[in-house]
C-alpha cells in the first residue's frame, strides 16, 4: 500500500474554506467530516484535513501559527503543464485568494502561487520530465 499524505490545516470558517476549494475543483470524504473538520481529497493518496482553529488546537499545546502573518508551510503540488498550473492559480484568485508573487519560469520548471482565505501558501509547480538542461 503507497504511503498516504494528511496534511492538518486550521480554518476560520469551514464552510468557507469548503466553498473556496470546492471552487479550485477538489472534492471532499464525508465519511470525515463533520461541524469541526472535512476530509478534501487530493489524489488517492494526498489528503487536506481542514479543522477549525479551535478543535485543531485539541492536537497540541503549541500556538496555532496566523498564516496571514507567519509563514507555516509551503504546499506545493504539481501539475500537468504550465497551463495547468495557470488555470488553478486563476481559479484560486477568482475564489478569493491573494497572489503573493508572479509565476517563476526556470525553462524547465514553472511555479505560481496563492495564499488561500485562511493565509495558507499553496504553490503548483509543472516540471519538464527529463529535468533541467545539462551542462557540457
Amino acid at each position: 500500500m503507497a504511503t498516504q499524505i494528511y496534511l492538518n490545516l486550521p480554518v476560520e470558517d469551514l464552510e468557507r474554506a469548503v466553498a473556496f476549494f470546492t471552487k479550485l475543483g477538489y472534492s471532499f470524504n464525508p465519511q470525515f467530516t463533520d461541524e469541526k473538520a472535512t476530509c478534501m481529497v487530493i489524489s488517492d493518496t494526498i489528503f487536506v484535513m481542514l479543522l477549525k482553529r479551535a478543535f485543531f488546537q485539541t492536537f497540541t499545546e503549541k500556538q496555532i501559527v496566523d498564516a496571514h502573518k507567519a509563514v507555516e508551510c509551503s504546499i506545493c503540488l504539481s501539475a500537468d503543464s504550465r497551463e495547468a498550473v495557470n488555470e488553478m492559480v486563476a481559479k484560486a484568485e477568482a475564489a478569493g485568494a491573494t497572489i503573493p508573487n508572479p509565476a517563476s519560469d526556470y525553462g524547465f520548471m514553472y511555479q505560481h502561487s496563492f495564499d488561500d482565505p485562511d493565509g495558507h501558501h499553496w504553490e503548483y509547480v509543472w516540471m519538464d520530465p527529463n529535468g533541467p538542461p545539462q551542462e557540457s
